[in-house]
């Protein structure tokens, strides 16, 4: 018999791996959870999510106290940008939930264990700290370990004047001019932050529409919306090269169509052309743990390796790459773990992209269900007629529900407009329950609020819609 030291090793922090080793420890599993960052909470609470949240707050803030309160008979006179304290608010805020999630794991009696963390078999794991080299055996192992930046061909990342997402969030300076590569949620957010704050702002895509993926109408609306604000595209256009003068970048590219080529001259390049799965020095291959031709751990519908007591969750394995799916496939794990009946719902995973206004999408787009053949009813509504948006002066967007023709029930739904990130919860959640549009238009919502779009979309679905 093996002397166990834990019933599960989850190696990796962020949200997928400290939710799942929380969550563990809860059904009374011994639990342990390996993270070589020197704190918890991955790429989301560090470097992600979390920072860049707290400068698109700042800097939607910062754009309304200079552009629009005067307008609003809030006047206010001499604004000026403090990127310091600026900076300095928004890492206090990651050290605090930093230290909020290793209370937790004291809370729940999960083992950290600081370090880089590699399988030697299936049963056991390494943990090396500096110098120091400790050995761990386990019941089960979950590889939780996220997802880097990428980058393109020839294009070298030094967080200078060619920057990823990650030196995005700390410039200690606005650029004049910022170079965005890549048309996706994360270049826009970032590019975003730094337009507001007063930089010209220009975003370089190979495809012909920004934010791959997305319902195209919402996708277009969004474009249409960021370009009045002042940041620039260059659609259908592919990189050829990225120059570093020491005190400019340029960035030469070409036009799919025309194959012209062009040179923008920048202060700094956003590389951010997606990101991919982290799995280097984990010894997978050597213990018989598969991949796929992305570089992607294959897994089941159990979130099982090939390996039967090896899971992975997250960014490592097939799906969008979001800190809420991690979490949910965690949560999956440690509950299959515990002999239970784990599972996630991957048709109902939403998506947000945190601008202002923000969108945000659940289930299929238009575009999806034509593919699948699939017969579908679309009920829109603006906010331009919804009465607090109005109030308010964000009248910009819409919400879109898409219904199953025959059944009615709601297939996909995409809001751009003000706080459509927490509005698309409701919509998660009737989609979960298998709601119909017509279950949402007979739900009384409250008024005057931004949900009573959501409902006017529903009713929308039938063509009647009340206040459009």
């Amino acid at each position: 018999m093996k002397d166990y030291n834990f019933d599960v090793i989850i190696i990796g922090g962020g949200p997928g791996g400290y939710v799942c080793a929380i969550r563990a420890a809860q059904l009374g599993l011994k639990t342990a959870c390996v993270e070589s960052r020197g704190a918890l909470g991955g790429t989301c609470l560090n470097v992600g999510c979390i920072p860049s949240k707290s400068l698109l707050n700042l800097s939607e803030n910062f754009h309304k106290a200079k552009k629009d309160f005067n307008q609003q008979g809030i006047e206010i006179s001499d604004i000026k940008l403090n990127i310091e304290k600026m900076m300095s608010n928004k890492d206090k805020s990651v050290k605090v939930l930093t230290k909020g999630v290793e209370f937790l794991f004291k809370k729940n009696k999960v083992t950290y264990l600081k370090g880089k963390g590699l399988l030697l078999s299936k049963n056991d794991v390494v943990v090396y700290d500096n110098n120091e080299k400790k050995s761990y055996k386990t019941k089960n192992i979950v590889i939780a370990t996220g997802s880097e930046v990428s980058s393109l061909p020839g294009i070298v990342i030094d967080e200078k004047n060619i920057i990823s997402s990650t030196g995005a969030l700390s410039l200690n300076k606005v650029p004049k001019k910022l170079v965005v590569i890549g048309g996706g949620y994360i270049g826009l957010e970032m590019g975003s932050v730094w337009s507001r704050l007063g930089a010209e702002v220009n975003v370089i895509e190979y495809l012909d529409h920004i934010t791959p993926g997305m319902d195209r109408e919402v996708s277009q609306e969004f474009q249409k919306i960021l370009s009045k604000q002042g940041i620039k595209f260059q659609l259908n256009s592919k990189v050829l090269s990225v120059q570093d003068k020491k005190n400019s970048v340029l960035i030469k590219f070409v036009d799919n169509k025309t194959l012209k080529e062009e040179i923008i001259e920048a202060d700094k390049v956003l590389v951010s052309v997606g990101r991919k799965p982290y799995t280097e020095g984990l010894n997978l291959l050597k213990n018989g743990i598969k991949k796929d031709e992305k570089g992607r751990i294959k897994v089941n519908e159990k979130l099982q390796t090939s390996v039967d007591n090896i899971y992975a969750i997250g960014d490592v394995i097939k799906g969008p790459m979001l800190a809420h799916k991690a979490e949910d496939e965690g949560i999956a794990v440690a509950e299959i773990l515990a002999g239970q009946a784990g599972h996630v719902n991957y048709n109902v995973i939403p998506g947000v992209i945190y601008t202002s206004p923000e969108v945000a999408t659940v289930g299929k787009t238009e575009e999806q269900l034509k593919s699948e053949n699939k017969a579908y009813k679309v009920g829109k509504f603006p906010f331009l007629a919804n009465s607090r948006a109005k109030v308010n002066n964000q009248t910009e967007g819409f919400v879109k529900i898409l219904a199953d023709k025959d059944t009615d029930k709601v297939l996909g739904v995409h809001i751009i407009g003000p706080h459509c990130g927490d509005m698309i919860a409701e919509m998660a959640l009737a989609m979960e329950f298998g709601a119909s549009s017509e279950d949402i238009a007979r739900t009384c919502h409250a008024h005057p609020t931004h949900t009573e779009a959501i409902k006017e979309a529903a009713l929308a679905v039938d063509k009647r819609p009340i206040h459009f």
